[in-house]
């Protein structure tokens, strides 16, 4: 099972979004992601949160197509995301492509990104697409498939990231280094082939791939 989650934030390229998308997703939204969705022809199949961000014409309409909805109390210990990824976990995706994470309010991007290294949800297979880019936690390896001249960037999420090493396929080669927190040395790397791998003995890192034929 596939997951396409829609965040609440800004959806900037919904022609990259809806390339994303197949027939049989799981299409799971956090509260107002679910505009998104629709925007895109979508029906969610599933929305929590909540719904401050919804109108009541909007709930009304997302029940008559047969949404679940999970309504949470607005006085709450975690984002309406957080929620979602929660929901996420009882269907053990194989795979949970999030959308409309980025963009707007920036505690909300923040706390977006930063969610995806907490250690309750290492085990969700989540890939964060915006447009052109797309991004993933990283704590032990992965290899990333692409064209020669696009961009891969390493960001440490942690302060223990050791034992970084860029196996093929970069145009800067690191081997067995420490990135402390805050660095920025992995930042704008080169494919220079089809593909690239690396690995990392402790920590996390935030991986950003951005597709070069895109304009910058």
């Amino acid at each position: 099972m596939r997951i396409i989650l829609f965040a609440n934030g800004e959806l900037p390229f919904p022609d990259h979004a809806r390339a994303c998308i197949r027939p049989d997703d799981f299409i799971l939204c956090a509260d107002g992601g679910a505009r998104h969705a629709m925007n895109l022809g979508l029906t969610p199949d599933y929305v929590v949160g909540d719904f401050d961000s919804l109108e009541s014409t909007e709930l009304l309409r997302l029940s008559r197509d047969g949404a679940v909805l999970d309504s949470h109390p607005r006085d709450k210990d975690a984002t309406d995301l957080e929620l979602a990824l929660q929901v996420a976990r009882t269907f053990a995706p194989e795979e949970i492509i999030l959308l409309g994470a980025l963009g707007g309010r920036l505690d909300q991007t923040l706390a977006n990104i930063l969610l995806l290294a907490h250690p309750d949800y290492a085990d969700l297979p989540v890939t964060l697409v915006n447009g052109p880019e797309r991004a993933w936690v990283v704590r032990d390896a992965i290899t990333v498939q692409g064209q020669p001249g696009d961009i891969l960037s390493v960001i440490p999420l942690t302060p223990d990231v050791s034992g970084l090493t860029y196996h093929h396929g970069l145009r800067w080669v690191l081997t067995d280094a420490t990135l402390p927190f805050g660095s920025s040395q992995g930042v704008s790397n080169e494919l220079v082939a089809e593909e690239a791998r690396l690995s990392l003995r402790t920590g996390a890192v935030l991986v950003i791939h951005r597709d070069a034929t895109f304009p910058r």
